[in-house]
């Protein structure tokens, strides 16, 4: 018997979200630092977190495709 565990299209949806938040974060704050300017900061905060969380989005369904590592459990087999 096989059993494939995947991930939802929801669930990778929400890890692209989480993530991006994360990221951005970081960004804003290290442009932040380099221009000493909020509003450029902002500015390249906003580009990079739509374009990087479609970047995301498909990088993370792509891996799905890929059975390397991944941990299968059967529940109720003796």
């Amino acid at each position: 018997m096989s059993e494939v565990t995947r991930e939802s299209h929801l669930r990778s949806i929400l890890k692209t979200f989480s993530w991006r938040i994360i990221a951005t974060t970081t960004t804003v704050t290290i442009a932040y630092i380099i221009f000493g300017d909020v509003s450029k900061a902002l500015q390249v905060g906003g580009i990079e977190f739509f374009a990087k969380m479609f970047i995301y989005y498909f990088h993370e369904r792509l891996w799905q495709l890929v059975p390397r590592g991944r941990v299968r459990k059967i529940i109720g087999k003796s």
